[in-house]
């Protein structure tokens, strides 16, 4: 005998009004939802329960203006290599150099800025040229000799952290011009009317919650052409007032201290830029295939070395656009610069949704998992815990999250 309350009002307990029996359908329908698409919303629902977490611990501290724009500052690096290594992992490899890649091009721009006087802007053009090399040969020795990406990765962590060393002879070199020191520290002008908040930033702020909702609604359209499954109307209306409510808040918070960071301009256009690429390019749709099933996507005509190879420059370019960022936020080229630089940006992948067996992720997820660990970071340094015991958390959240993809995965595929 049927027990699905799904199919009228009339299975509905006894003594409970059709009203209640609707009810129970349309919340049963919602966690049906959220089950079939537990690996996109979990960490963000995580998120936010961190972030609520920290809020009342820290009394009200963690969402300052201030210290919101600080977390945007700090973890910048951070989220931009966790994009480039969320490809990386989605095309079922790994990346351990991009730390390393980071510091080395940092000390290259500070050589040709503070040592040669070369103008800002040339000097960034020839950084990212610099980054694009360096993937561009991981990319070429691992989609062309077949050599791992692990060992051919690791190599190049020790190669370019001794040509940090070797470049910069072992000390800090600084300070960089005005111009590069804005890509990590500066903030949007302000124009208009004295309003009491950041007018641009405002403006930015209902752009993009107005690009947000236009985009969910023609990709729900297209999942539904498609014949896809589809979260239901009311769970996806729900997710629609959440994002651009807390898109608001973010804005709004931003616009009342000096505004939204250069920086996070740069980090909306990649994840946009980069979303795009990966939801609606062949391209895209490549990387997901040689991640997911390598054999199926060579015979389907995939060509599948020039794919990694191409996602292995993209992540040179963005490690040394990382590198620039940090370099400009700290005002000087460190030999120490980008120390484990590496495994945050892939437990943000990780946390954010990516699997251990590839074919599996998004670029909004590696954003999310990199602000699940920004968070904790800055939460727990509001709370003064130690850097001990900040690495043992953060080692059980990405054993947790990781743990969650195994789970989700077993039970999927009951």
């Amino acid at each position: 005998m049927s027990t699905d309350v799904t199919k009228s009002p009339a299975a509905a307990p006894p003594g409970k009004g059709g009203g209640s029996g609707a009810g129970d359908n349309l919340l049963q329908l919602m966690l049906n939802g959220l089950r079939r698409n537990m690996r996109q919303y979990g960490m963000l629902i995580a998120l936010g329960l961190i972030i609520v977490l920290f809020q009342i611990w820290t009394n009200g501290d963690l969402l300052l203006p201030r210290n919101v724009s600080n977390l945007v500052l700090q973890n910048s690096y951070i989220l931009i290599l966790a994009i480039g290594m969320m490809l990386i992992i989605i095309a079922g490899h790994i990346d351990l150099s991009v730390g390393s890649v980071t510091a080395f091009v940092g000390a290259f721009a500070a050589v040709l800025t503070v040592q040669h006087s070369v103008s800002w802007p040339i000097a960034l053009v020839l950084c990212l040229l610099v980054g694009a090399v360096a993937g561009a040969v991981q990319g070429f020795l691992i989609a062309y000799f077949g050599i791992p990406s692990f060992i051919v990765t690791l190599a190049g962590m020790l190669l370019f952290r001794g040509l940090t060393e070797i470049l910069l002879e072992g000390q800090t070199l600084g300070p960089f011009p005005d111009g590069l020191q804005k890509m990590g520290n500066g903030f949007l002008p302000e124009v208009g009317p004295d309003t009491n908040y950041h007018n641009i930033t405002l403006l930015l702020g209902f752009v993009l919650i107005a690009f947000t909702v236009i985009q969910e609604v023609r990709d729900r359209k297209r999942q539904q052409e498609f014949a896809l499954d589809v979260v239901p109307r009311n769970l996806f209306l729900l997710k629609i007032v959440a994002i651009s409510a807390a898109i608001l808040a973010v804005t709004m918070l931003l616009a009342s201290y000096k505004g939204a960071p250069i920086i996070l301009l740069i980090l909306g256009v990649l994840v946009v830029g980069y979303g795009y690429l990966m939801r609606n390019s062949v391209f895209g749709r490549h990387i997901y295939a040689i991640g997911g099933n390598l054999p199926a996507a060579k015979l389907s005509g995939v060509k599948d070395k020039k794919v990694t190879f191409l996602v292995f420059l993209n992540m040179g370019v963005l490690a040394a656009l990382a590198g620039l960022v940090v370099a400009a936020r700290l005002n000087a080229a460190s030999p120490k610069a980008g120390l484990s630089f590496e495994l945050e940006a892939i437990a943000s992948s990780f946390i954010g949704g990516a699997s251990m067996s590839g074919g599996v992720g998004t670029v909004l997820g590696a954003i999310i998992g990199g602000l699940v660990l920004g968070v904790l970071n800055n939460g727990m340094n509001l709370l003064s815990v130690g850097s001990d015991w900040q690495q043992v958390i953060k080692g059980l959240a990405l054993l947790a999250a990781v743990g969650f993809d195994v789970w989700n995965k077993r039970k999927s595929g009951s």
